[in-house]
């Protein structure tokens, strides 16, 4: 890439690259989300073509993408109809660290994110702190023994996404009782491979197994484990989530479900019934103003003005959409609409639960509605 290559020449370029590299069974963004192994060799190749860490500076083996150009990377994978994929290591730690790492933390763990090789889940809930994320109660206690200093972790994370196919794990601990609980925080890294981590994976409603609880029984980690300082933990993981909301707050699976809606539609005789062109049309203004606002916020962030209660605003907007379009699904689904597996509707093959179960957990990762509306609140209303 050359510095002055046009937003539309970038966008030709990537959807060119992944026409040709992108594998065809992997163009699934409802419902195929890739872990482990198939994680692993889709980073490979983004890090072998030159496509790897568009928001990572260049002197951290990044591209050095300004936001906009961030933006539109992300547009087109979400254009070409990509698999999802989590991606902790790239979008979270590894900026995180570039920022607030010590240079022996970037020089050991950001090579080997950005080739791939080493997958990271992420150590915030607990059974006791979900959303209310400052009474976390997991403790890491300072140590000195025959191996140096560190520290000794006990507790438990739960709904940890991918902790079963994670090579590491960043986590808050308390190492503090403070009168304000997020000043007795601290940012920690663990290798998953550590003695006493123990990963219990948690089955849900749809039968996957994504989410798991991390048990950690007097497990030690070495002091270089810290990352930033000691109980300013909580400074760490509002910048990292500040990253996570931006991408979340994206309608693009409300438009991919709104594409599945129309094939339904089509293959059971029911575009033109009025119920659903009513439906139909009010979904399709509700994505062209979620499109709108995404687009407003997006470019308040290029410009550097955009305020966290936006972000807030974007995730609320977006989550919620994707749960009354995947309604949609169901209600004009007919006699496969309680069905688990996928289904043939002429020609076209639909999983109507599956779309369904994916949409409904989008209103609490990274922050429920709930919250979001809080903040919301105080932040504009007052």
């Amino acid at each position: 890439m050359s510095d002055n290559e046009t937003d539309d020449a970038l966008r030709s370029r990537f959807t060119d690259w992944l026409r040709e590299y992108y594998p065809e069974k992997w163009r699934d963004p409802l419902s195929l989300r890739l872990r482990g192994p198939a994680e692993k060799t889709w980073l490979a190749l983004l890090f072998e073509h030159g496509w790897r860490a568009p928001g990572w500076p260049r002197e951290h083996g990044g591209l050095g993408y300004s936001l906009q150009q961030q933006l539109i990377y992300h547009d087109v994978l979400a254009q070409h109809g990509t698999a999802r994929f989590i991606d902790f290591g790239g979008t979270l730690l590894g900026p995180t660290l570039i920022r607030f790492g010590t240079p022996a933390q970037k020089a050991r763990h950001l090579p080997p994110i950005l080739r791939g090789e080493a997958l990271w889940c992420q150590g915030y809930s607990e059974p006791n702190a979900g959303s209310d994320l400052a009474s976390l109660s997991l403790q890491a206690i300072p140590t000195r023994d025959a191996e140096g200093d560190g520290f000794i972790l006990n507790g438990s994370k739960i709904w940890t996404t991918q902790a079963d196919s994670a090579d590491w794990i960043f986590l808050l601990a308390r190492t503090a009782k403070t009168e304000r609980p997020q000043d007795g925080i601290s940012f920690f890294l663990a290798d998953m491979k550590t003695p006493g981590i123990t990963v219990r994976p948690i089955v849900n409603l749809e039968g996957e197994d994504e989410f798991s609880q991390v048990f950690f029984d007097n497990v030690r980690i070495p002091a270089d484990a810290l990352v930033h300082e000691v109980n300013k933990g909580w400074t760490v993981a509002r910048s990292l989530l500040g990253v996570e909301r931006i991408v979340n707050g994206n309608p693009h699976l409300s438009k991919k479900a709104l594409v599945v809606l129309d094939t339904l539609a089509r293959a059971t005789g029911q575009q033109n019934v009025p119920a659903f062109r009513l439906a139909r049309a009010q979904l399709a203004c509700e994505l062209h103003n979620a499109q709108a606002l995404y687009a407003q916020i997006c470019d308040a962030a290029i410009r550097g003005d955009a305020a966290p209660e936006q972000f807030s605003m974007m995730k609320v907007v977006s989550s919620e959409l994707f749960q009354r379009v995947a309604d949609a699904l169901i209600q004009f689904g007919q006699g496969h609409a309680g069905q688990k597996d996928a289904m043939p509707y002429d020609g076209s093959t639909i999983d109507l639960h599956q779309i369904y179960m994916l949409s409904r957990p989008a209103t609490i990762y990274s922050g429920s509605s709930e919250v979001q509306r809080n903040i919301i609140a105080r932040s504009v209303l007052g």
